[in-house]
């Protein structure tokens, strides 16, 4: 049976990006998690706690994961689709979060605008949990650096290289490995550049834990001695009416075997998925010898059971 401390740090503590949080309370996350996936025999650690779920964005896994990391440590998810709340009817996010409040111990919700999560935080009396924006993803990035640790083991100095669209998973990617004292590099065409602002923050954690993150246009150059190799979709929920010209842009950022050969030997594929065959990877590499993906969609479920045993202890 597995036994755990909440971490001070995280309790009661809202999570919408990996930024401000300290390194040590994220690693602890990942142990957490690394033991959840080892032992089947969970902790009731939210018995009797109820987690709004709110998706205003279709999901595969980040619902999934939740609802079932939810119920297997004994709590119970309240799924919310954005049609089904009078938030999509006019309510305002203040009046929502105050409502929620009173009836659930924390919120999840995944959604377009950051600063909507930022102001549900701001005006909840529960902790809230960014489960997607246009801005970060910090489960995702969890999960990335909890798969890269199932392969590597210490990831200090660690390369991993994300290729592609500089978006939330490039920004969470960038934060979480920074924490761990990874050597993070995004190799991203000139106009989709992860924001500077999040790379500068990044890389000064990076720094204080012998890591760095750094931005170059060109993808093997992105690639060059990286272990992990990550990609994501190239045209985001909200991208679509720029979809000819994304297409045309990132075609050369293309994960395919070639940029892998140009990794390192033992470099594994990352996608956080859905995957598009053919077009930002290829079937080949993502179906193949060399993917995490598998491994990095399953630790979804656990970093967040051990994000939610935290912060609700």
């Amino acid at each position: 049976m597995i036994r755990h401390q909440p971490i001070p740090a995280l309790r009661d503590r809202s999570v919408l990006s990996l930024i401000n949080h300290p390194g040590d309370a994220l690693r602890e996350v990942l142990d957490l998690a690394d033991g959840l996936k080892a032992d089947r025999n969970w902790p009731q650690a939210l018995e009797g706690r109820a987690v709004a779920l709110i998706f205003e964005q279709p999901s595969t896994r980040t619902r999934v994961s939740f609802e079932v990391g939810i119920a297997r440590l004994g709590g119970h998810p309240v799924v919310l689709a954005g049609r089904d709340m009078q938030l999509g009817r006019g309510e305002t996010i203040e009046d929502t979060a105050k409502v929620l409040s009173r009836f659930v111990d924390a919120i999840v919700i995944r959604t377009v605008d950051h600063g909507k999560v930022v102001a549900l935080a701001e005006h909840a009396d529960v902790p809230v949990i960014n489960a997607l924006t246009h801005d970060h993803h910090p489960c995702q990035g969890l999960a990335d650096v909890m798969t890269i640790r199932e392969r590597f083991g210490d990831v200090a100095g660690v390369r991993a290289a994300y290729v592609g669209d500089g978006n939330n998973c490039c920004h969470s990617l960038m934060v979480a490995g920074a924490h761990l004292g990874m050597e993070v590099v995004a190799g991203c065409p000139d106009g989709y550049l992860p924001d500077p602002d999040v790379v500068a923050r990044a890389d000064a954690i990076a720094q204080g834990n012998g890591g760095a993150v750094r931005v170059v246009t060109d993808p093997r150059e992105a690639v060059d001695g990286a272990r992990a190799v990550y990609t994501d979709v190239w045209v985001s929920m909200g991208d679509e009416q720029e979809e000819a010209e994304r297409l045309r842009v990132f075609a050369p950022y293309r994960v395919d075997e070639a940029l892998m050969d140009a990794a390192a030997p033992d470099a594994i594929a990352m996608h956080p998925l859905p995957a598009h065959d053919g077009l930002e990877i290829t079937r080949a590499v993502y179906h193949g010898p060399r993917s995490a993906v598998w491994d990095e969609a399953e630790n979804r479920m656990h970093v967040q059971a051990a994000l939610l045993m935290n912060i609700l202890g």
